[in-house]
């Protein structure tokens, strides 16, 4: 009865590490920190483009535009919508690149046999590392669009703490700084107007500050995750590159083997009928 358990549990030992050699690690990193970038730029970038909608509404004394102008509480409207594509496409998107990787480690190699290479695998590969670099690429325009609240918000943030450091400082923010209103438009709050104050003591810009600085944060995050997983897929492609030329090698060689096998075959049974 105890040898029965003590190979019950070197069995399961076994699988448990023919299992754990399966993981794909590089690419299960990179998927944890793409996941974890997306979610911290769409969560905290959402709650912040909301934040922006209260400020200017109760601060600035913006309201929407009616009919169908588009205005900038209706870009900010888009711009929840994208981030909701964005979320989507991104989870779609880590769980097909982490099935690639297991399909491209040694474990289901070992798990499948003879493990064929096919055209259909190469170009699959080739589209994903395609794929990756134009998300990468996109994800720095990201990056760089995400910095500009928060170069706005900071500027903002000075302000509140230049007028209460400097006494008598009447500083204005205006909004045509930043293309937010049109020129004609005069959307601005003083250091002296009841308003900016209320707003500098107000926990609701604190908040959208930061709100935008982490998901900055997230979307440098996900660039970091696609040039992981460039150099992950870059790593599958010379694998599968050096799989598919030892394929042709053995291929040949046991063409030559069995070519060989049949000359030796003939000869002997040549020699067997003219000695009879």
């Amino acid at each position: 009865c105890h040898n029965r358990q003590f190979y019950f549990l070197v069995g399961c030992f076994e699988c448990c590490i023919k299992c754990l050699g399966g993981i794909p690690y590089a690419s299960l990193i990179a998927t944890i920190l793409l996941y974890a970038g997306v979610a911290l730029f769409c969560g905290c970038g959402h709650e912040a483009l909301s934040g922006t909608v209260n400020i200017l509404q109760t601060y600035f004394e913006m309201t929407r535009a009616a009919g169908d102008v588009i205005d900038v509480f209706t870009m900010i409207d888009i711009f929840k919508y994208v981030i909701y594509g964005v979320a989507a496409a991104f989870f779609v998107y880590g769980i097909l690149l982490m099935v690639e990787g297991f399909f491209t480690t040694g474990a289901i190699k070992d798990l499948y046999g003879d493990f064929k290479i096919t055209t259909c695998g190469r170009c699959v590969s080739a589209w994903f590392i395609m794929l990756t670099y134009i998300f990468m690429l996109a994800w720095l325009g990201v990056t760089a669009f995400t910095s500009l609240p928060v170069y706005m918000y900071f500027n903002l943030w000075t302000i509140c703490r230049n007028a209460t450091i400097v006494d008598g400082a009447n500083l204005c923010l205006d909004l045509r700084q930043y293309g937010i209103v049109t020129i004609g438009e005069e959307k601005k709050v003083c250091t002296s107007s009841e308003s900016f104050i209320k707003m500098c003591d107000s926990n609701e810009l604190n908040m959208t500050f930061h709100l935008f600085v982490v998901a900055l944060a997230g979307a440098g995050a996900a660039v970091i995750a696609m040039v992981h997983y460039l150099m992950v897929l870059s790593a599958n492609w010379a694998y599968v590159k050096d799989a598919c030329r030892m394929q042709k090698y053995e291929d040949i060689k046991s063409k030559e083997e069995q070519e060989l096998h049949d000359i030796h075959s003939t000869r002997s049974k040549e020699r067997l009928n003219a000695y009879t």
